[in-house]
């Protein structure tokens, strides 16, 4: 399975049976404002780490930015299929 879909899946998993102390769950918990501003968060950190040339950091980065972007679709109800039909 592709890492993406596993992850997506695991964080569907926790929007609908959530995990006391998941910070999955806490984003859900806070709404979607708080979930596109963490997104932004995470974008601004890609570009940061791509600017300082740090590639291990440019790395880190977009693995969080594309966690935090799982996150917002599973919240907006959009699927990968979604996004790849696209």
């Amino acid at each position: 399975m592709d890492i993406r879909k596993e992850l997506y899946t695991v964080i569907q998993d926790r929007k609908e049976h959530p995990v006391e102390g998941s910070y999955t769950n806490f984003l859900f918990e806070k709404g979607t404002d708080k979930i596109s501003k963490k997104l932004g968060e995470e974008a601004v950190e890609v570009v940061i780490a791509a600017s300082q040339r740090d590639r291990q950091a440019i790395i880190g980065e977009i693995a969080d930015l594309e966690y935090h972007l799982l996150v917002l679709m599973a919240d907006r109800g959009i699927t990968l299929d979604d996004v790849e039909a696209e």
